[in-house]
């Protein structure tokens, strides 16, 4: 396929925009940086606090509207096996935000916290923080790894242009802008990428629609006479389990995405943090509905009137990169461009949160406070500066592998809806929770869900749950297994966490048992306290004589 010249001039001349709006935010984070009188990090990290409300709503959202959201909900709806019902990523990401708003803003902003990972280490230390950072760590890199793929592969459709390339050229923009300016590059690139997004693809929709090779979408919307099938899908009792587990993985497992808590803990204030969450809630709704429409479409299609023939796209196993096709084969050339634009531009949108997402936490939480406790400022911005890079790196290199974009995105929430939601939570919202209940429930949350398999990784399933389903050797678990993971990684904590502190407390287990010290460090704190009260009241008793 030859490569089509203007079109790609016009995706270098948006990638250079991109790049000159990261540099100037750099310069603006720089001199903020001089002004400030604290910690320089934190201007590269949560933007110094002072990131307002429309920079935030636009930055939160556009890290959420990244290739998995855009081509993984075309993917779910054109599907014959799926359908609208299956396109959970708006519902999902919706509540996402509502939750984050309600539950998790005002108890991390209030607090001043650098990183979503800070909770942890000042309340069970620096040895466990640390194990918790490898599933977030894993989880960001297989985000990139799942972005750069889609934009790899709608550039190769649409350009002619060598998915390798595409994907080299796109992620050096992204680490190169949130190399330079951290969180002010990040946040100022996403409001041109956003705007971008949704009027491009917007601009598609009525060129798809009205496409002679396009039946009606409200004609085919219950049943397709080329395919048989219904674009709005089907959810049968049997997959009930599946489709309830996929949902919850997005809309819980997001909330333990540090870009998510980046953005809240950036904000000037908690009221400012909770109204930007549901502002976003609003907005990444909207910016679903184009996807849900492309993908109506491609199913809706009669691809033997096409350039591309048949059989179709699912039959030949390119479902996940149904938006490019339809975009190349269903609109002009410059409107296919135009799509194009906004896929790079949300690939980009979310790169760069996933880059600093991990290079914050690792040098916020392992190299400032466990490995290098005397680094200075300028020390700290390097540090983050070459993980965004080495993240970067490894995130690209995964995206040369291929696979479903729609799974690659439903696998980078896994690690950290089994295994870090729980923890979060616990502890937010359970003061009685200890290290012990907390390495009991990440042992358990990690077993459970190694134990139950993965297709995309080639791990097979030990575990076997009601309903399981076998087809071409390859194991399906259809029910709840992520979510019930979980929920016993959740338990666990919590149980285990007040059987332990109950055995200290009444003297059934012996003190010296407590090997990690969290009762003893407790006890010291009830004692200081003690005399404080004592004067206090004896302060008052004499007053009244």
């Amino acid at each position: 396929m030859a490569v089509d010249v203007p079109g790609l001039v016009a995706v270098l001349g948006f990638y250079i925009v991109i790049l000159v709006i990261g540099i100037w935010a750099s310069r603006k984070s720089k001199k903020e940086e001089k002004t400030c009188t604290g910690n320089k990090s934190e201007i590269t990290i949560v933007g110094g606090r002072n990131i307002n409300v429309l920079v935030g709503v636009f930055t939160m959202t556009a890290t959420w509207v990244g290739g998995g959201y855009i081509m993984g909900t075309a993917e779910a709806v054109y599907s014959p096996a799926q359908g609208l019902i299956w396109a959970i990523g708006p519902p999902a990401y919706f509540t996402n935000f509502i939750l984050g708003g309600l539950f998790f803003a005002k108890p991390m902003r209030s607090k001043r916290y650098v990183t979503m990972l800070d909770p942890f280490q000042h309340r069970y230390g620096n040895m466990f923080t640390t194990v918790l950072l490898l599933p977030a760590l894993v989880a960001d890199i297989l985000w990139v790894a799942c972005i750069l793929a889609a934009l790899g592969g709608t550039m190769s459709i649409i350009l002619g242009l060598s998915s390798t390339l595409s994907i080299i050229i796109s992620a050096a923009v992204s680490i190169i802008y949130t190399f330079l300016g951290g969180l002010y590059s990040v946040a100022y690139t996403d409001i041109i990428q956003l705007t971008f997004i949704f009027f491009s693809l917007w601009l598609c929709i009525p060129f798809l629609i009205l496409s002679p090779a396009v039946t009606d979408i409200s004609q085919t919307a219950f049943v397709n006479q080329s395919s048989g099938n219904s674009w709005l899908g089907e959810l049968e009792l049997a997959d009930a389990g599946k489709w309830a587990d996929e949902l919850l993985l997005l809309a819980l497992g997001g909330l333990a995405y540090q870009a998510l808590h980046q953005r809240i803990l950036s904000a000037a204030s908690s009221a400012q943090a909770q109204f930007t969450c549901f502002a976003a809630a609003g907005t990444i709704f909207v910016m679903g509905i184009p996807s849900v429409i492309i993908g109506a479409v491609a199913a809706s299609a009669d691809w033997n009137q096409t350039e591309y023939g048949l059989p179709p796209p699912y039959e030949r196993g390119e479902a996940g990169k149904i938006l490019p096709l339809a975009l190349h084969y269903l609109t002009p050339t410059w409107v296919s461009v135009l799509g194009i634009g906004s896929v790079a531009a949300a690939v980009m949108s979310s790169m760069d949160s996933a880059l600093l997402s991990s290079a914050s936490m690792f040098t916020q939480n392992i190299y400032k406070t466990t490995l290098r406790k005397q680094a200075s400022e300028r020390e700290l911005q390097w540090v983050i500066r070459v993980s965004v890079l080495l993240v970067g790196l490894a995130g690209t290199g995964l995206a040369f592998g291929g696979g479903s974009v729609f799974s690659l995105w439903l696998v980078s929430g896994d690690l950290l809806y089994c295994t870090l939601l729980p923890q979060l939570i616990s502890v937010l919202h359970f003061h009685s929770a200890n290290t012990y209940g907390a390495i009991s429930g990440f042992v358990v949350g990690v077993l459970l869900r190694l134990l139950s398999g993965e297709p995309l990784l080639g791990i097979p399933p030990l575990l076997l749950f009601p309903g399981w389903r076998e087809k071409d050797g390859v194991i399906t678990q259809y029910f709840p297994y992520r979510t019930l993971t979980m929920l016993a990684s959740q338990m666990c904590i919590i149980i285990v966490s007040w059987l332990i502190e109950l055995g200290f407390r009444h003297q059934l287990i012996p003190q010296s048992w407590d090997l990690l010290g969290v009762f003893e460090e407790k006890k010291e704190e009830e004692g200081e306290k003690i005399p404080d009260t004592q004067e206090a009241k004896n302060f008052i008793h004499n007053t009244k004589l």
